[in-house]
């Protein structure tokens, strides 16, 4: 997709912990000369999947603490640079049921709040034509948001509630790409 183009005046940042669609995507932009900050739960257990890309960054990022999104937002504007593309591509499937913060469901939170929240604190740096990416999935169709249960207090599903996750993401995207 990235052929022929040159990113060398780009900088990306991707979440997730880069297997599949992250790694190949780091890779992607890499190759085409973007620098690439990889923010990831475990900082240490990505550098081995990652050598020998060149332009690429790799910084702490825990999705399901909000104080851990602060932490990178803070670092990241503290360095006054600008992002042109984020791509977040962190999540979790189907897991058992989960709390995180102050009781979410770890997919809700994890696969949404932590990129809304990441979103909106780097904010400062997106301005000016950035594009924010929220990778999705057909899991999507699975449920829409349940507005009288977001956090699946009652009746817990980890397809329904992945699925929530995932039409979360879709809106949000639709939402970031339209706002500026």
């Amino acid at each position: 997709m990235l052929e022929g183009r040159d990113l060398s005046n780009v900088t990306a940042i991707v979440t997730g912990d880069h297997s599949g669609l992250g790694l190949e995507t780091t890779r992607a932009l890499a190759n085409a000369g973007a620098r690439v900050i990889v923010a990831v739960r475990d900082a240490e257990a990505i550098r081995a999947k990652i050598s020998g890309i060149s332009n690429v960054e790799v910084e702490r990022l825990d999705l399901s603490d909000l104080a851990s999104a602060r932490d990178f937002a803070q670092r990241f504007l503290a360095a006054d640079r600008h992002i042109d593309i984020l791509i977040g591509s962190a999540g979790v499937v189907a897991c058992l049921e989960t709390r995180v913060g102050s009781g979410w469901e770890a997919q809700f939170a994890t696969n949404h709040l932590g990129h809304y929240a990441l979103v909106n604190l780097l904010w400062p740096a997106l301005k000016g034509g950035a594009r924010v990416v929220a990778v999705s999935s057909a899991g999507h169709h699975q449920s829409g948001i349940r507005w009288d249960d977001v956090q699946f207090m009652h009746g817990y599903d980890k397809w329904l509630a992945y699925g929530q996750s995932k039409t979360a993401n879709a809106l949000f995207a639709v939402y970031c790409n339209d706002s500026e």
